[in-house]
């Protein structure tokens, strides 16, 4: 499969087109189909494996034998396997590969593409770590391969519409900024209590040894995480997602989605200093509420900003004060000459009253065919997508970093060039992990 040249107008007309009529870049590209390989079959893997079923899908790999049955009763003629190390024995089979494993071997699967010059779409967070994601982004900008981080919501066209306001200057300069979200899932939330009982009340690791369930490759699904036996407290999905040695928690799972919008529309990279506050933090498992701030340096004409994250039951002072419609999930931006309040899908320029009149600026930022769609267009021509490895490794490190305050209780103070907290040493172990025997990056 060869990559072909595409010009700007041909881009926004295809992206247009595509929009306008769902399937038709397939249609577009029958003759120049991509092979692609599936690492994670279950869960988000079984979404995104339907989102891209257009192309050639030529193997399929979970760690679970029941999820690539399901698979492969869909696609029987694709090579099937459990460990996706193997899977690249074969590499010439396929050019790109969708990755939906746990948090944890997201770096490990994706690597590997990324050493095999494949297309790689990798579930979000991107890694699960800032040294794994800085590898990562640095890997991709070498190898010149089509990547995409799954943050779907990046491709609508809300956030465009937000971006495009706040980059055009509608409310001023943005000076503060506030993302939250009320999921509780985690050590300390009632909700985790009622969807998944005992994950509450657990002080450690539990060590009950239960049986593997029937076609579970259990050391598999460890992988580079520290061994342990079996226990059903961290499968199915998302029950692992809460565990420090396995996922980050809410902080980087949905931040990947709502932090998505601010490092945008405000074009942020590296914070200077990151502050987190919430209850004493957990050995094993991540908060169910937490809020981490986030001072950011100016950017070209955008001045110094301070964005912060809240989760679970904290909000920010205006919303608790009804300063402002209280959405349960959603972005404000707090500008020189106004507000802009957005979610997933809407979005309000605040007071209204003194909006009632703005004209809205034309569209400058081109419609997304879809955000698997962007990623298989890009590896098809030499576009690049809208949320790669290169931007999605900022976000991801940056959600990473608010963890890492919350976890060390201390306001900490970030060196990017050196990826090094510079005034607390223990933060290097959060950072960079050891990996069990067998696996490396």
């Amino acid at each position: 499969m060869t990559r072909t040249k595409i010009t700007r107008r041909k881009f926004l007309a295809a992206g247009a087109a595509a929009v306008a009529v769902p399937g038709i870049l397939r249609a577009q590209n029958a003759p120049n189909r991509l092979n692609i390989a599936i690492i994670g079959c279950g869960g988000r893997g079984g979404a995104n494996l339907g989102s891209v079923s257009g192309e050639n899908i030529v193997a399929l790999c979970d760690v679970n034998q029941a999820a690539v049955d399901q698979a492969a009763a869909k696609f029987p003629k694709a090579r099937q396997c459990n460990d996706f190390r193997r899977l690249f024995e074969h590499h010439r089979e396929f050019d790109a590969v969708v990755v939906s494993t746990c948090e944890h071997t997201h770096a490990f699967a994706t690597m590997l593409a990324l050493r095999h010059n494949k297309h790689v779409y990798c579930e979000k967070p991107l890694t699960h770590g800032i040294w794994e994601a800085r590898q990562i982004r640095e890997r991709a900008m070498k190898t010149k391969v089509a990547t995409q981080m799954g943050i779907q919501i990046h491709a609508t066209e809300n956030y465009r519409r937000v971006v495009e306001l706040v980059q055009g200057g509608a409310i001023g300069d943005v000076r503060e900024a506030h993302v939250w979200t009320s999921r509780a899932w985690g050590a300390q939330s009632a909700e985790s209590a009622k969807q998944f009982r005992d994950i509450v009340t657990l002080q450690n690791r539990p060590k009950e040894v239960q049986p593997v369930p029937r076609g579970l490759h259990w050391d598999l699904w460890v992988g580079p995480a520290p061994e342990r036996p079996f226990n059903n407290v961290y499968v199915p999905g998302p029950k692992w997602y809460r565990w420090w040695d396995f996922g980050s928690g809410t902080m980087s799972d949905l931040g990947s989605h709502m932090v998505d919008l601010p490092f945008w529309a405000l074009r942020l990279r590296s914070p200077q200093t990151i502050e987190a506050a919430g209850p004493p933090p957990h050995h094993e498992l991540a908060p169910a509420s937490m809020s981490a701030t986030y001072q950011y340096a100016a950017r070209g004409d955008m001045p110094a900003v301070r964005l912060t994250w809240y989760q679970g039951e904290l909000k920010p002072e205006i919303w608790r004060k009804n300063g402002i419609p209280r959405w349960n999930d959603a972005t404000l931006f707090i500008g020189a000459r106004g507000m802009l309040l957005a979610d997933y899908n809407r979005h309000l320029l605040l007071p209204e009253k003194d909006f009632a009149n703005f004209n809205r600026p034309e569209p400058t930022i081109a419609r997304s065919p879809g955000h698997h769609a962007e990623w298989i267009r890009a590896a098809k021509t030499d576009l690049r997508t809208s949320a790669d490895f290169e931007y999605s490794g900022w976000l991801t490190e940056a959600n990473h970093l608010g963890n890492i305050a919350y976890r060390l209780g201390r306001r900490i103070e970030w060196d990017a060039d050196k990826m090094v907290v510079t005034n607390v040493k223990d933060a290097a172990t959060l950072i960079r992990r050891t990996y069990r025997k067998g696996w490396e990056l």
